[in-house]
C-alpha cells in the first residue's frame, strides 16, 4: 500500500513536469523574440519606448548614447539568459523522457537552476531599467510617464 502511494507520486510528479517542460522546449523561433517561459515579452520596452520618444522627453545625444549602451549591454544579457534556460529545460527534459524512474535529486536540481536563470534575467532587466532612469532628469522622467501613458496611433 505505502509502495503504490509511492509509485503514484513518483509518476504524477513526472506527469507534472513533463507538462511544465513541454512549453518551454519550443524553439526560440516559434516564440515572439525575447519571451521567455511564463513571463511576457516585455523585458528591455522600457529601453526601447525611451529612445522612441527621444525627442518628446528632450533627450540629449549623451543621454540617447547612454541609454543605447544599457539596451545594448541588456540584450546580450537577454540573449545569454535565453540560452542558458533553453539548455536547462532541455537538460531536464532529457532527465524525465525514457526514464521508468528520474532520479528526482538531479530533477529537483535542474528546475531549480532554470528557475534561478528566470530569476537573473528579471533582475537583469530591472538593473537595466534603474540604469536608465538614472540617465534621465526628473522632468524627463515625468515626461516619458505621460509618453508612455499617451494611447499609441493605430496604423
Amino acid at each position: 500500500m505505502k509502495t503504490n502511494i509511492l509509485t503514484i507520486s513518483v509518476i504524477s510528479m513526472i506527469a507534472l513536469l513533463g507538462w511544465g517542460v513541454q512549453p518551454s522546449l519550443a524553439g526560440p523561433e516559434s516564440r515572439p523574440y525575447g519571451e521567455m517561459k511564463g513571463h511576457h515579452p516585455q523585458y528591455g520596452n522600457h529601453l526601447r519606448h525611451l529612445l522612441k520618444h527621444q525627442k518628446e522627453i528632450e533627450l540629449t545625444e549623451e543621454q540617447v548614447q547612454k541609454l543605447k549602451t544599457i539596451e545594448l549591454d541588456f540584450d546580450r544579457a537577454r540573449i545569454r539568459f535565453d540560452a542558458e534556460i533553453h539548455i536547462a529545460e532541455r537538460e531536464l527534459q532529457a532527465l524525465v523522457e525514457g526514464a521508468e524512474q528520474a532520479d528526482l535529486s538531479k530533477v529537483e536540481a535542474k528546475v531549480k537552476q532554470s528557475e534561478m536563470l528566470e530569476v537573473g534575467l528579471r533582475m537583469s532587466a530591472f538593473k537595466a531599467r534603474n540604469e536608465a532612469l538614472a540617465v534621465l532628469t526628473s522632468e524627463q522622467r515625468a515626461k516619458g510617464k505621460a509618453a508612455h501613458e499617451k494611447p499609441e496611433p493605430r496604423p
